[in-house]
């Protein structure tokens, strides 16, 4: 547990960091007149599930800045949520909202090929009203991914080398991704 508070406090401070020089030099390039936002892509993601009783929504809006046709490095934000209902009439079932922020690192060793490195850091709140239970915490994920690159477009799939089945935020360390930058 202490290496876990440990891991959210340095990547907090990262993230806030790298934000502040992704601020600077944006800044910095504008009173240049370089062409830094040349280099700058925006995209993310969008989900919704609906269906008997179950509801997830969420959003995960990023940028980031290429520094050549090899590497790209950038930020995130996400929010989600999630309620799933019983047919109980007196239980309610349970409720999640996730939201937080995250690094991404990009390397495209060929035209076709994107590999990934993702710290994401993200506040968990879920309230399982059929025991009325609440709990609150910080979840760390490590993905390292893998993904067909086209275009803007990249497929894969990633892992999270920090999952562990106790944290009740995802189901498996493998996740499939779509990844999308204008």
């Amino acid at each position: 547990m202490l290496l876990k508070n440990k891991l959210f406090t340095s990547a907090f401070r990262n993230i806030f960091a790298l934000i502040f020089l992704c601020f600077s030099i944006a800044g910095a390039a504008q009173k240049k007149n370089s062409d830094f936002w040349e280099h700058v892509q925006f995209g993310g993601g969008f989900g919704l599930s609906v269906g008997n009783d179950y509801t997830d929504i969420s959003l995960a809006p990023s940028a980031i800045y290429n520094f050549n046709q090899y590497f790209a490095a950038g930020v995130g934000l996400q929010g989600s949520f999630i309620k799933v209902k019983t047919r109980e009439p007196y239980l309610e079932g349970y409720k999640s909202y996730l939201y937080g922020g995250s690094l991404i690192g990009l390397i495209t060793p060929i035209e076709e090929i994107q590999i990934s490195a993702e710290l994401e850091q993200l506040r968990v709140n879920q309230e399982f009203n059929v025991i009325d239970y609440s709990r609150n915490f910080w979840n760390t994920a490590l993905n390292i991914g893998l993904g067909y690159h086209s275009d803007n477009v990249t497929v894969g799939v990633r892992y999270n080398v920090l999952y562990s089945e106790d944290d009740l935020v995802y189901s498996d360390a493998f996740m499939p991704f779509v990844r999308i930058y204008f």
